[in-house]
């Protein structure tokens, strides 16, 4: 079978950079021989699909296998530390006996508050080997969001860095004193200036107390089940408070094994860097999982940085990384260099990339492969792009069976109801609501919240009795069991009668050299149906605006319906950790001149050119004076 695999390879002469890998029914075809019928692939599958909830094992088994089998190789790298797999077990061991110590046990929940550096992965695996949830709080939260996220982690201790502990000290004093003598202070060994090492008041040492602890493997670490909880990853918060969705154990089993061994291929010899926030669910659940499961070293990112991106990569050797759409976008915008392509990355794991700057992604950094996925982190199922083809979501088996494509009504804003009460399935080629079926096999983990929990699920859908995971998200139906993400429910909107699938319009704007960044809304307008399109850019390199020629630009690209009538200027505050804008308060924001600091603009469906919104002209938009 191998023997003919080369001899086909030899025959089959595809670009994969430059040439963009479109469907076919050979390509296909080929891809699945080579990809899942080799023996190493159809282990790995049988891992991933015969794991059950019920299995007694856990993704730490893997770092303790890791210590003893690879000993000295290195398992973390960080700036100037590079620790190796015997020595990140043995400080783990020594955290997670100090947990025991002070009464932890399965199912309780730590606060993790550490910027990306080695302990933050410490701290997580610490918690894992005794069955404690590592409760992943965003970095960037303070006050009101901050005691939010703290409550619905509900933590026996609280893993505070040096770096976070001004974020902790925001918190009101009546919340801050529900952590007496819960707070654990972890110092930066990379920070030169030693005033910023010394302990605050209230907190204990966690280098100090931990450090007469045992070594060895904690027995509990024997006895734990897939199905055990070991993360609370919250949702970015983009359209409120934030969530905290239930990882188990299976998930980040199954995402070790399918995403980092099956998809991405990884070997001991790797190296996966990683400058996604830990909080979130690509840093936590892929690039970790991946390189326990694998052996491969993981390489850590202080902070997302586009110019300083390929030189670490560099640094480190890496040979793979992980992403969000955004992040590519950020590292298109640089200038370009003569050593784009010097270096060693030549496969890539993510979600969000958008399928307009795909190909100019791949072609100009020399990525061979860009494996794209599909998921929530509160989700029960995902899709991936094994078999390399472009500008696709990525693949999931079960078409029609463990996942569909079902018909939405936009306007209504709600999946639609045959009389009968069950839904639509779509045809190849159509667009609407994705939606994932729930059983033993792909349980749905949820969130802290039942009842929230309760409200991302459709029941009785095909049949009395079923159940089927809300994935909120538009998506076309692609050949041989793909996807494609089209808008975000709530995203997409109608106006004039039409739907405006946002993705879209953004698309149309990245072609604008004067936008660093860009998100596009529906506003609603007095008078008026539906909601208007609204634009809010940010400047390149923060210099002004000019706005000659984005009119032409957006009719050149877009029918007249879905050209956005307001823009809005503004700086990249608004965004996430993880590069997500928030929406729900920029459509809440709208278009009123008279609130925002920031410059608004109209574009009247005749004009040439975008004008500043006065006080007088928002009145007469308002009245109905002028034709929108």
């Amino acid at each position: 079978m191998f023997s003919a695999g080369r001899l086909i390879a030899k025959l089959v002469t595809e670009s994969i950079v430059n040439q963009e890998q479109n469907f076919t029914s050979a390509r296909f075809a080929y891809r699945l021989v080579t990809k899942l019928l080799r023996p190493s692939a159809i282990s790995n599958l049988k891992l991933t699909l015969s794991s059950r909830v019920s299995d007694q094992r856990s993704i730490c088994d893997y770092l303790d296998s890791n210590a003893e089998m690879l000993g000295d190789k290195s398992a973390i790298r960080f700036e100037d530390q590079d620790i190796s797999w015997a020595e990140l077990n043995l400080r783990v061991n020594r955290l997670a006996h100090y947990f025991k110590s002070r009464g932890l046990v399965k199912g309780d929940a730590v606060a993790v508050n550490i910027e990306n550096r080695p302990e933050v992965i410490m701290a997580v695996l610490a918690c894992l080997k005794l069955g404690v949830i590592a409760g992943m709080v965003n970095t960037r939260q303070t006050e009101d969001v901050l005691a939010h996220s703290l409550k619905l982690i509900n933590p026996k201790l609280l893993v505070v860095g040096v770096e976070q502990v001004e974020n902790m000290a925001s918190l009101d004093a009546s919340i801050a004193k529900n952590f007496a003598d819960k707070l654990l202070f972890v110092a930066d060994p990379s920070l030169k200036n030693g005033s910023k090492k010394k302990l605050p008041a209230g907190y204990t040492d966690l280098d100090k107390a931990m450090a007469d602890q045992p070594t060895h493997n904690p027995s509990e670490t024997r006895d734990l089940l897939l199905g055990d909880a070991c993360y609370y990853i919250f949702t970015s918060g983009t359209t409120g408070l934030p969530k905290a969705s239930v990882t188990t154990h299976l998930k980040v089993f199954r995402s070790g094994s399918h995403m980092g061994l099956t998809v991405m291929s990884l070997k001991s010899d790797d190296v996966f860097y990683c400058a996604l926030p830990f909080y979130h669910s690509n840093a936590l659940t892929l690039a970790l999982s991946g390189t326990l499961m694998s052996g491969a070293t993981l390489a850590i990112g202080r902070k997302f940085s586009a110019s300083a991106f390929w030189d670490e990569c560099r640094r480190y050797g890496a040979t793979a990384f992980c992403y969000i759409g955004e992040l590519l976008r950020y590292l298109l915008t640089q200038p370009e260099q003569a050593n784009d392509r010097d270096h060693k990355v030549f496969k890539i794991l993510g979600n969000g990339l958008r399928p307009d700057i795909w190909m100019a992604f791949k072609n100009r950094f020399g990525v061979d492969r860009i494996h794209e996925f599909y998921g929530a982190s509160e989700g029960n199922s995902a899709f991936v792009n094994i078999f390399n083809f472009d500008k696709t979501c990525g693949w999931s088996p079960g078409n029609n069976k463990t996942w569909a494509v079902v018909e939405y009504d936009i306007a209504e804003d709600e999946v639609v109801r045959t009389p009968y009460g069950t839904m639509n399935k779509l045809a190849l080629g159509e667009t609407g609501l994705l939606i994932m079926k729930v059983n033993e096999q792909y349980p749905f983990d949820g969130y802290t919240d039942q009842q929230e929990s309760e409200k991302k699920l459709f029941r009785n859908v095909f049949e009395d009795g079923d159940c089927w995971f809300n994935s909120g998200d538009l998506v076309m139906r692609q050949p041989f069991g793909h996807i494609q993400f089209a808008d975000r429910i709530g995203d997409t909107f109608r106006w004039q009668g039409e739907n405006v699938a946002t993705t879209e319009v953004e698309g149309a704007v990245a072609d604008w050299a004067e936008a660093e960044d860009a998100v596009v809304y529906g506003v609603s307008v007095p008078g008026r149906d539906g909601r208007c399109g609204m634009l809010y850019v940010t400047p390149r390199g923060g210099s002004a605006m000019q706005l000659d020629g984005l009119p032409e630009l957006l009719r050149s690209r877009l029918p007249n319906y879905a050209v956005p009538r307001f823009l809005r200027v503004g700086q990249a505050t608004s965004l996430t950790g993880t590069f997500k804008y928030q929406k729900s308060q920029l459509k809440k924001e709208a278009y009123d001149c008279g609130s925002l600091k920031d410059d608004i603009f109209f574009l009247a469906p005749a004009a040439d050119a975008f004008v500043k919104l006065t006080p007088d002209l928002q009145k007469q938009i308002d009245d109905g004076d002028i034709r929108l």
